[in-house]
């Protein structure tokens, strides 16, 4: 019978290795490897996400994974320090941005930010 219980998401990535370094390492989340090789994003949420390699990888024309955040200056600070550009739709006039990538006052205030695979990620307010 279908059930949603155990649903999960996932994305691919053009290398898992690189990945994992980046998800891991430079945001933090714990990674593990699953016995198909791929990994398993841990959420704080509980949820998980997996990400596979792919070849061919192309990446997601959409924000792929989101993380609310109580303050998005200082989250994009924060990620700024860790070498993550938030500035990827700075010549982008339907994205209008500030100097710091955060697109304000359009819904909640939101930066957007690229895996090493090129897929997009966000960062959004909660405030």
């Amino acid at each position: 019978m279908f059930t949603t219980a155990r649903a999960f998401s996932g994305f691919s990535v053009d290398d898992i290795d690189t990945a994992r370094s980046f998800y891991e390492g430079t945001l933090g989340i714990r990674v593990t490897e699953n016995s198909m090789g791929f990994l398993d994003l841990h959420l704080d949420s509980g949820a998980t996400v997996l990400v596979y390699g792919k070849d061919g990888h192309t990446p997601a024309s959409f924000t792929i994974l989101n993380f609310p955040v109580d303050d998005i200056d200082a989250a994009v600070d924060d990620l700024n320090a860790r070498g993550v550009s938030t500035t990827i739709y700075g010549d982008d006039p339907d994205l209008p941005t500030d100097a710091k990538g955060i697109m304000r006052g359009n819904g909640p205030d939101i930066a957007w930010f690229r895996d090493p695979a090129g897929n997009v990620l966000s960062v959004l307010s909660t405030a």
